[in-house]
């Protein structure tokens, strides 16, 4: 199972959001500091949010995400205001490993075999938000439908992963909520990387159980509820 530490960017800043609430942001400053300091501990790798894209600017950002991507040299996975095919293909032609479409693929879930047969599945992330079971859209606004069934469809149009959102419980440090998740583990046989509320060594440990391909780390790693060491030790433990 792997760690991947959230660099969520917001005005060229590294922030950290409460729900998906801008008003409710801790900015922490250089995202490149934040990304280097996370690869140096370890980080299998780098999530990255463009929230100025998932706000409606979806070029800001963009020079330092290149960047970031050129400099670091370790698998990057993006999304934020991927609107088209030609946006998730012109951050995969920057040197992103794997872009992540959420409310575009809901929209015209057809994107998701289009990208898939451009640039491989492996390179096709969905994103499943959902809140009590219900896939949510459009800055987590809209209902959109059963997650189960969205993430079964998705598989059938090729995507090489999905990431999961508990949006109930993301950006509070309180823990995962297992049951949805193994739920969707029981359905899939994709990849499924896990967001939100991943806070103690022991909700790592419950993911690696369950069988989840990874998890990102946010709000709880950059306040130091959890430290990136013990979540990796628990990531990989052989048993």
């Amino acid at each position: 199972m792997e760690i991947y530490p959230a660099v969520d960017i917001l005005e060229g800043r590294c922030v950290q959001l409460v729900q998906g609430r801008r008003d409710a942001a801790t900015v922490y400053g250089d995202p490149l500091a934040w990304a280097r300091r996370w690869l140096d501990l370890g980080a299998d790798g780098l999530h990255v949010v463009n929230l100025d894209g998932a706000f409606g600017r979806a070029k800001r950002n963009a020079d330092l995400i290149r960047r970031l991507a050129g400099e670091t040299e370790t698998f990057i996975e993006l999304g934020g205001g991927i609107r088209s095919v030609e946006d998730a293909a012109g951050w995969l032609d920057a040197g992103v490993d794997r872009v992540i479409v959420s409310t575009l693929a809901v929209r015209e879930p057809e994107v998701v075999r289009r990208l898939a047969d451009e640039f491989g599945s492996e390179r096709v992330m969905v994103g499943i938000d959902a809140r009590g079971g219900e896939v949510v859209i459009e800055g987590w606004e809209r209902p959109a439908g059963n997650y189960l069934s969205w993430a079964e469809r998705f598989e059938s149009l090729g995507a090489g992963s999905l990431l999961y959102t508990n949006v109930d419980v993301e950006g509070l440090q309180q823990g995962i909520d297992i049951a949805p998740i193994e739920a969707l583990l029981a359905r899939v046989s994709v990849p499924v990387v896990v967001s939100g509320g991943v806070s103690s060594a022991r909700d790592v440990c419950a993911l690696r159980a369950a069988g989840a391909a990874g998890a990102v780390l946010g709000s709880a790693l950059y306040s130091g509820r959890i430290r990136l060491s013990e979540a990796m030790e628990a990531a990989h433990a052989k048993n």
